[in-house]
């Protein structure tokens, strides 16, 4: 999966080119703006940026998180990745180590 840097994301910003970033992956929504039911300016409100407490805070079917991994091209680099926390739970894949 391609990796990318936050900064990376941060230059993919206006309607003609549009990406964010949900739990460490990269999204680029740009030909999702006009059919996102909550309009457009909800994606365009933080282009580049980390979605993943607004995505999660509005509670997106199953449908919907279906259809994001359509726009999925890939992920943020190891060492800018973040542990999520929703309602006190990790919502990000964490790692264990077996002994």
């Amino acid at each position: 999966m391609r990796q990318f840097t936050r900064a990376e994301v941060l230059k993919h910003c206006n309607n003609k080119d549009c990406w964010i970033i949900i739990g460490n992956k990269v999204f680029d929504v740009t030909k999702f703006l006009d059919e996102h039911p909550g309009g457009c300016e909800v994606l365009l409100e933080k282009a580049g940026d980390d979605r993943t407490e607004a995505f999660e805070d509005v509670g997106h079917s199953t449908d919907a998180r279906e259809m994001s991994k359509d726009y999925c091209i890939g992920e943020i680099v190891d060492e800018e990745k973040q542990t999520y926390t929703y309602d006190k739970k990790p919502i990000a894949p964490t790692t264990t180590t077996s002994t």
